[in-house]
């Protein structure tokens, strides 16, 4: 007696194509639910300190001094940072940072930012930083970051006291 090989049905064979498509189909769905589970969740930026760096009789130099806590799982880089810093309730400049900040993720960085100011009109905001150790601070700005999820444009508002470490001690 011989051997009997029942015919495969069509359906039943293996396809190269689809051999071929599979693996880079797998590959997608992966990377799809990858980035579902991806989601943007804003620094949290806090003003830590103000550091006098110059004074002149024009005006002068300090460095708000921020942390910034990164919550994503993701690293998250700066492209661009304003604020407006108001102090004793008196507008007192404007700080830009245009350098990039590499924030790492679920870590805390401290982000210095130079800003120029002049005495002309500060009234009670130059006062406080000739002669106490705290200020009274307001600060309005934004900053835009570039995330793996594409740009986001984070809205920075504070308010409070804040401790300020003098040029000469």
């Amino acid at each position: 007696m011989g051997e009997w090989y029942a015919p495969m049905n069509s359906w039943l064979r293996p396809s190269t194509a689809l051999y071929r498509v599979l693996p880079p189909f797998t590959a997608l769905l992966g990377a799809c639910a990858t980035l579902g589970k991806l989601s943007f969740k804003e620094p949290d930026v806090q003003l830590e300190r103000i550091d006098i760096t110059g004074l002149s009789l024009g005006g002068g130099t300090l460095d708000l001094v921020f942390d910034v806590y990164n919550p994503n799982t993701f690293r998250i880089r700066s492209t661009r940072m304003e604020v407006d810093l108001d102090l004793e309730e008196t507008h007192f400049g404007t700080a830009l940072l245009e350098r990039p900040l590499d924030l790492s993720p679920e870590n805390h960085s401290r982000v210095i930012v130079p800003t120029r100011f002049e005495w002309a009109g500060m009234g009670a905001g130059a006062r406080a930083l000739l002669t106490k150790r705290a200020v009274g601070y307001g600060l309005v700005g934004k900053v835009i970051l570039d995330t793996p999820l594409g740009d986001e444009t984070v809205a920075l508002k504070g308010a409070g006291n804040v401790p300020l470490r003098k040029l000469v001690r």
